[in-house]
């Protein structure tokens, strides 16, 4: 008796799966919320030299500090797989901050926000001290 009862993400996986016996064709269907972050690639639609580069092995610079920045947070801490939470902390220590609008298309889950370019990384109450100090 209790095997009728539908839970809400029953529903939503039902709605989103589509019986191919129907005739739909999911690539057909054009997807209202995209989110820019799609990698696959359709007709006229190419890798971008920032993308085709690192897969060919051809790192940027920012692509190689990054890269060694994960490898020595690995290494120094013992782990061989960081958290996202461990790869924010690095971007961070690394000196990037939100500072433009985002071009990423999240929907209402997240609030899109811009801080100013000289803020403290925030990671850490010892490196920020010592860089106000």
């Amino acid at each position: 008796m209790e095997a009728s009862r539908k839970t809400s993400s029953d529903k939503e996986s039902d709605e989103s799966v589509i019986d191919r016996r129907s005739g739909l064709d999911r690539r057909n269907m054009s997807d209202q919320t995209s989110s820019n972050l799609e990698r696959r690639r359709g007709p006229g639609r190419r890798l971008s030299d920032f993308v085709k580069s690192a897969v060919e092995g051809e790192m940027s610079q920012e692509q190689f500090n990054f890269l060694v920045a994960i490898d020595t947070f690995k290494r120094v801490n013992d782990k061989t797989f960081p958290t996202w939470t461990d790869v924010l902390e690095i971007v961070r220590k690394l000196g990037y901050r939100k500072t433009m609008p985002s071009e990423l298309n999240l929907g209402d889950r997240v609030k899109d926000w811009t801080e100013k370019p000289d803020t403290p990384s925030g990671v850490d109450a010892e490196s920020d001290e010592e860089r106000d100090g």
